[in-house]
């Protein structure tokens, strides 16, 4: 046998042998690494998740619901108040909800005409009613003014011009509009620490109430 074969075969008799003591003196003096050792290299070991424990792994890592600060719905005058209100009651939301008053300057309004007496103001008010028009007034301590109707109050022109195309489609033919200095008194509703499922159903909820608005909280 060549002097180098013999050479290296004695050099790898002697690393394995090497190899074999470590591994004996190892497991004598430390068993929990060796068995540690085993388990890195023991395919049995490894354990396949199933379909339903990775979906249940991803959703307890999923992040938290998020929380709105405070939001504002609104805004609201006359009848509507009293129709949101009725809306929001199923979200039982308690303290978290608070109405809001706003007194504004209107600039203008829909109304009827005096109509000459308490009775046929009141004859007029039923047949509102009837069309289904709820958010009024019957004007009695202004002289000027006394048995009108008042239909509502606004900031500006275009609003009471919409007002009163609402008013058209339900069959009003007689309201009109005005220019009327005169302070009107609002409400909107704040709704505090509102989770994403009580946001999604506010929106859902404004979609009864054309022109109104959900919003941050100003304040």
């Amino acid at each position: 046998m060549d002097r180098r074969v013999r050479t290296l075969f004695f050099l790898l008799l002697l690393a394995n042998v090497a190899f074999f003591g470590y591994s004996w003196f190892s497991a004598a003096l430390f068993p929990g690494e060796s068995l540690l050792l085993q388990q890195q290299i023991n395919p049995q070991a490894i354990r396949l998740l199933a379909p339903q424990q990775i979906a249940k792994t991803a959703g307890a890592k999923r992040e938290p619901q998020k929380i709105a600060v405070c939001l504002e719905w609104g805004v609201f005058s006359g009848g509507d108040v009293g129709r949101a209100e009725v809306a929001l009651a199923p979200l039982a939301l308690g303290a978290k909800l608070t109405p809001r008053r706003i007194e504004e300057m209107a600039g203008w309004w829909v109304y009827m005409p005096p109509l000459g007496s308490r009775q046929a103001a009141a004859n007029k008010s039923a047949e509102l009613k009837r069309l289904g028009v709820e958010d009024f007034f019957i004007l009695q301590e202004d002289p000027k003014f006394r048995f009108a109707i008042s239909l509502g109050v606004f900031r500006t022109e275009e609003a009471a011009k919409s007002r009163l195309e609402r008013l058209r489609v339900q069959g009003v033919r007689t309201a009109r509009i005005g220019a009327r200095e005169a302070q009107a008194l609002k409400t909107s509703f704040q709704v505090r620490d509102a989770p994403e499922t009580v946001v999604t159903k506010l929106n859902e909820i404004k979609q009864a109430f054309p022109g109104s608005e959900l919003k941050d909280c100003a304040d």
